[in-house]
């Protein structure tokens, strides 16, 4: 019987239908000012009542609890053999780095390169901008310099990769505070989850929030526990339609919390962290709490799997469609912009995912298990040419 949360691909469909409405959260969010442009404004009067950038917190519980159930039982197997665990911190950078940066960097390249020739229009912005941008991007700093670009310069068209970089520097920093703290990183990460609370969101302590991220981290080590098992929602199980209600409740309040209206509320960020983690929660245990089976599963699952993909191509798309407009003369209706735009997102993705991915993702875990292989090789034949060794002493036998 396969513990709950943990299906034999390994893969979990009802996180996989978060991270789709993360996506798509974000998406619609990004539409206003960047497909339509100067915008629409019955859409912009929703948005000051309830807006959808909430995907983004969204995603940072879900990475914390992915990540950390599978990183930190890996190193505690390890906690008191050091150079096992630096093997263990080297192989998880080795497969993060083939999961997420070649994607990330093809399409960097690509938004560059169509500001320098395809931008008439001016769409994508100035080319310095883009090339500042592009290089931050590069080395994982990209929400540091949106902090300082927020309304004070033009930051360029890869300016979703702020939340990439704070992902990367989550990804590089876990492990080691792991290795420190080892059973005590949970104090870490309730520390991060207070002082936040108590601080007043600035733009660079928007690009730096780690509420969501540490949130998902406490959730996957209870999550091994009893209190887990014990909390399970299982009643859910009976009534299908709470299955529904539940989420999208939820989905609600934080919508609303995001909106214009509530910005200057001090609590907004780590009350949408909770929820967000409480939305991850009911899918950690892979049980359809969030969503019974069907064809709607089945859809936002296809489209979580490509979430990542989406994440990096959507803007793209947006500027490419108010370009080739603009070539063309034509103007477009909302609605062609946003079907074609929907189209155009989810054939990039998908051959994102397979051909580059997917494949990609794969390759990663190969590299990194040979890692792993030849530091135990190594490690075997050193235990053995020390066992064989003279004793400190001894002399040896005339022949």
């Amino acid at each position: 019987m396969t513990e709950p949360g943990l299906r034999k691909d390994r893969r979990n469909r009802d996180i996989e239908c978060l991270r789709a409405i993360a996506v798509i959260g974000v998406a619609f969010h990004h539409m206003q000012g960047n497909l339509f442009h100067p915008g629409i404004p019955i859409i912009g009067t929703l948005l000051k009542h309830a807006d959808f950038w909430y995907g983004v917190d969204l995603f940072f519980a879900i990475s914390g609890f992915v990540i950390a159930r599978s990183l930190l039982p890996q190193m505690a197997a390890c906690h008191d053999q050091p150079r096992k665990q630096f093997g263990v911190i080297v192989a998880f950078w080795i497969r993060r780095f083939w999961r997420l940066l070649p994607s990330a960097w093809l399409w960097l390249g690509l938004m560059l390169l169509a500001s320098i020739a395809f931008n008439r229009s001016g769409v994508y912005g100035s080319v310095h901008a883009n090339l500042m941008a592009t290089l931050a991007g590069l080395l994982d700093v990209a929400n540091f310099r949106f902090a300082d670009a927020f309304f004070r310069y033009e930051y360029g068209a890869s300016f979703v990769y702020w939340s990439l970089s704070l992902e990367e520097q989550f990804y590089l920093l876990l492990p080691l505070l792991a290795a420190i703290m080892k059973r005590r990183i949970w104090l870490i990460m309730v520390a991060l989850f207070v002082v936040q609370l108590c601080l007043f969101r600035t733009p660079l302590l928007m690009s730096v929030r780690t509420d969501a991220l540490a949130l998902g981290v406490l959730l996957a080590i209870v999550a091994p526990g009893r209190l887990y098992k014990a909390l399970e929602p299982r009643f859910l199980l009976r009534w299908r339609a709470w299955r529904v209600i539940v989420p999208f409740v939820v989905l609600v309040v934080m919508s609303v919390l995001v909106a214009a209206d509530l910005q200057y509320w001090r609590y907004r960020i780590s009350a949408i962290a909770v929820l967000g983690t409480a939305l991850v929660w009911l899918a950690s245990y892979d049980r359809n709490y969030l969503l019974p089976e069907g064809v709607p599963k089945r859809v936002l699952t296809w489209v979580g799997a490509r979430s990542y993909a989406i994440y990096l191509i959507h803007i793209p798309v947006y500027f490419a469609l108010r370009e080739a407009a603009f070539r063309f003369g034509v103007t477009l209706h909302a609605w062609m912009l946003l079907l074609l735009a929907t189209i155009l997102i989810a054939l990039l993705s998908d051959l994102n995912y397979r051909c580059l991915e997917r494949p990609l993702r794969i390759h990663g875990r190969h590299v990194a298990d040979r890692f792993l292989q030849r530091r135990a090789h190594h490690a075997s034949g050193a235990d053995a040419v020390k066992d064989h060794s003279p004793a400190p002493g001894a002399t040896r036998p005339n022949i």
